[in-house]
């Protein structure tokens, strides 16, 4: 029997304005881009607890309206996003007319089952690892059906299977994903991953996720890797301990975290040393009135806004680019986020830099809130949670206000001009901040000397 393993990917803005930007300016929506190419680590790592029994093959789906032939298959999985997820049921529309069971997975359909159900035969809500089994036993025994729930279990990581990396052709990946941890503590309200997919905050052995590095290095000699991860090196111990493992495997990599990684010394000279290249940090406003009330648990990144410019330079100091986020729209928000944002990537020192729209995205307390507010504009448009379209009324201004706002921003942040001079500002900073270091390394060659 042969399994389809389907990765919907692709990003494109919904608004036609903000897609034809996209191609012509460098730098908009290139993250965006960059996690739409990224292999669904997801389906590689059912894969990789599949029986052997099964023939299985991977697939990746950007447009759907260029999808020919539907892979061939006797079972489709079929992961998506939200943004994608009217093309998953289009495609499992399709397998379904043609007599092939087919099961639907991922953040949108665990937020979702019930909707999701009437597009497919079975729906995975939450850690597929949990009732992966389940669904293929059930499929073997033709009785494949229904809304599979894991009943309240954590899956330990400690139990991950080595994902089936070589279901990909080398040549079509530049990045390769592997996943350290899973969830957060902060649980941002409108961080759909932590929320949806588990409980609780929990690390996967260094052991394993070293395995995994070596597998990789198997197909790609000198891979790049993204750990998809919601917020690296919270447990301080663990990192430390991947990073000194990580030192010796020649690996560039990069990752997302929050700005508490600058407070310690080693660990930025771990990261250094073990090849970081880039982080993605997520300021999400650089105003106070802004970052009130974002996280469930406490404010913790209201607290912390005094430091990130400090924070900032230390990171970038050890060589490794800060990538930060920025999300426009939130409820604190005036049409003075804009240069509030701009200002402070010009004088931050930031080298790269990511604006998004405050996106409700459905299982999370930001879409429960806005709607029981009647502020969504479309409760279904699913089409429109690309982190780039607007699809709820924002509390201080007009969704023209914030439209026009994003463009704009946009134009300023996203040159060619624009990006250069940060990334050349970049260079100087490493530059500088390393003399003070070779200095103090000649003195101590003298003296021993």
């Amino acid at each position: 029997m042969k399994i389809a393993l389907i990765a919907m990917s692709g990003v494109r803005a919904y608004n036609e304005e903000l897609t034809a930007l996209g191609m012509t300016m460098p730098g908009f929506m290139e993250r965006g881009e960059v996690i739409a190419s990224l292999p669904s680590l997801s389906l590689l790592t059912l894969a990789g607890m599949t029986p052997e029994c099964f023939e299985i093959e991977y697939h990746q789906v950007p447009d759907i309206r260029k999808l020919g032939r539907l892979p061939d298959c006797d079972l489709a999985a079929i992961s998506t996003f939200t943004a994608q997820v009217k093309d998953a049921y289009a495609l499992a529309d399709r397998y379904c007319e043609a007599g092939i069971k087919t099961v639907i997975g991922g953040h949108h359909a665990t937020a979702l089952p019930n909707e999701a159900i009437r597009h497919c035969d079975a729906v995975v809500v939450g850690e597929a690892e949990l009732t992966w089994h389940r669904v293929l036993e059930d499929f073997q025994n033709g009785c494949l059906g229904g809304i599979y729930r894991a009943d309240g279990q954590e899956f330990d990581l400690a139990e991950s299977p080595l994902p089936r990396f070589n279901l990909l052709s080398p040549d079509e990946y530049n990045r390769i994903t592997v996943q350290t941890q899973r969830g957060c503590p902060w649980r941002c309200n409108f961080c759909a991953s932590s929320i949806l997919m588990t409980k609780r905050y929990k690390l996967k052995p260094v052991e394993n996720v070293m395995r995994e590095i070596q597998a990789i290095k198997e197909i790609w000699p000198r891979p790049f890797i993204e750990f998809a991860d919601d917020n690296s090196f919270v447990n301080r111990a663990h990192s430390k301990k991947l990073l000194r493992a990580l030192a010796d495997e020649g690996v560039k990599w990069f990752t997302e975290t929050d700005v508490a990684v600058a407070d310690d010394p080693e660990i930025l000279d771990l990261m250094r040393e073990s090849g970081c290249a880039e982080v993605l940090i997520g300021f999400e406003s650089p105003t106070a009135g802004s970052l009130d009330g974002v996280e469930l648990n406490n404010n913790w990144k209201r607290k912390r806004l005094d430091d990130y410019r400090e924070a900032i330079r230390r990171i970038q100091s050890h060589g490794i680019a800060v990538n930060g986020c920025f999300v426009l729209g939130m409820d604190g928000d005036t049409e003075e986020c804009f240069p509030a944002v701009r200002d402070f990537v010009e004088d931050s020192g930031l080298c790269e830099v990511q604006i998004t729209v405050m996106t409700p995205f459905p299982g999370t307390p930001l879409y429960s809130r806005l709607l029981g507010e009647g502020r969504l504009l479309d409760p279904t448009g699913w089409e429109k949670c690309t982190l780039f379209d607007v699809n709820f009324q924002p509390s201080q201004m007009s969704v023209e206000d914030l439209e026009r706002g994003l463009i704009e921003l946009a134009t300023q942040l996203y040159t060619a001009e624009a990006k250069a001079g940060r990334r050349n500002a970049f260079r100087d900073h490493v530059r500088t901040a390393r003399q003070p270091r070779r200095e103090e390394a000649a003195r101590c060659l003298a003296y021993v000397a």
